[in-house]
């Protein structure tokens, strides 16, 4: 599984724009990070994509949106949860 999570870290990586990720599971532990990514966010960003889940529970899994003066995190569940930070 580690080849896979690296795999994936790497791609989300090569795309221009992008600054960082983090992968984490269901529980949010850390699965992997690249660039400005932080293992110590993982716990945080599962947190809040459950949290915006219940805002409609009835709809599919959100895509959530942070946005900074410089940067632009979006957070989304498939499987496990990934975050991927963009320089705006």
């Amino acid at each position: 599984m580690e080849e896979q999570v690296d795999f994936v870290l790497d791609k989300v990586m090569e795309e221009p724009g992008n600054v960082g990720c983090v992968l984490a599971n269901n529980q949010g532990l850390c699965l992997g990070t690249r660039g400005v990514g932080s293992e110590h966010s993982a716990g945080i960003i599962v947190a809040i994509l459950d949290l915006a889940s219940k805002l409609d529970p009835k709809s599919n899994v959100p895509v959530v949106s942070l946005e900074s003066n410089e940067r632009i995190c979006l957070i989304h569940k498939q499987g496990v949860t990934g975050a991927i930070i963009k320089q705006k």
